[in-house]
């Protein structure tokens, strides 16, 4: 399987510019969108003429922001936030098999002390989900927009950024523990310390052009998919957002 996730910053504006159309050029089984920031009755036409069985969707309660939708080649039972108040419309979750697969937009902290917490208690919440359905059998894959940068080498500006929501001590160690309970950053684990390979640029200073990014775009696995991962990569050759789409090939 072939599965992608893209933070497009705005499904309608990415329409627009065509911005998806290579996803018909792709055996792609499943894409995640995050920050949709549409309801379902303002979603572009051409949203429903890509090539994918089902279209699954959850829209914030408020108008233009946040919001997620995933596009899928497969059937599956799909739940909405089953461990959070969600009226954001942060949380996809795909169950199949074996499987919860969960495609999210993580919330981001860099507005006030406030949305640091909302976003560390989002963050808390779904460890103790997570650790749930690990004892229930589930073997588990999250994609999405972590809003967080792991490691130094996950951005370009480290020391400039150590008090920046995005890369502080207590965000990165969500990630720590996230990998102690048995998950896999499958983009490190298939490529390594590989450096200066980032998923989102600000949209200032020319920094895409200049590749001053962050990794902060991911797909985890559990450890007992780790052998039937053969791929993860960062499509920074694709254009339309601030951020790049990241993807696994994986046999399930």
């Amino acid at each position: 399987m072939k599965l992608l996730s893209w933070n497009v910053n705005g499904l309608r504006a990415i329409c627009d510019k065509n911005a998806l159309d290579w996803i018909i050029k792709e055996n792609i089984d499943f894409i995640g969108f995050q920050e949709i920031k549409a309801h379902e009755d303002k979603f572009p036409k051409k949203i429903y003429e890509y090539p994918f069985k089902h279209m699954y969707s959850n829209s914030a309660k408020r108008a233009g922001y946040s919001g997620v939708m995933s596009l899928c080649n497969f059937d599956s039972e799909v739940k909405k936030c089953e461990f959070f108040d969600d009226e954001e419309g942060r949380v996809l979750e795909h169950r199949f098999k074996n499987i919860a697969l969960f495609n999210i937009y993580f919330p981001n902290g860099q507005k006030d002390e406030e949305r640091l917490s909302f976003k560390m208690k989002f963050y808390a919440d779904f460890l103790v989900y997570l650790d749930k359905l690990l004892k229930d059998g589930f073997e588990i894959i999250i994609c999405g927009d972590v809003n967080t940068a792991h490691k130094e080498i996950d951005l370009t500006h480290p020391k400039a950024n150590a008090n920046t929501s995005g890369f502080l001590p207590i965000e990165r160690a969500w990630i720590d523990d996230l990998l102690k309970l048995g998950f896999i950053d499958t983009f490190r684990e298939i490529n390594g310390d590989i450096k200066e390979k980032y998923s989102w640029w600000s949209y200032r200073m020319k920094a895409r052009e200049r590749n001053v990014g962050w990794r902060i775009d991911y797909f985890f696995i559990s450890k007992g998919l780790k052998d039937k991962l053969k791929n993860a990569f960062i499509r920074d050759d694709i254009f339309g957002s601030d951020h790049a789409p990241v993807g696994i090939e994986i046999d399930i």
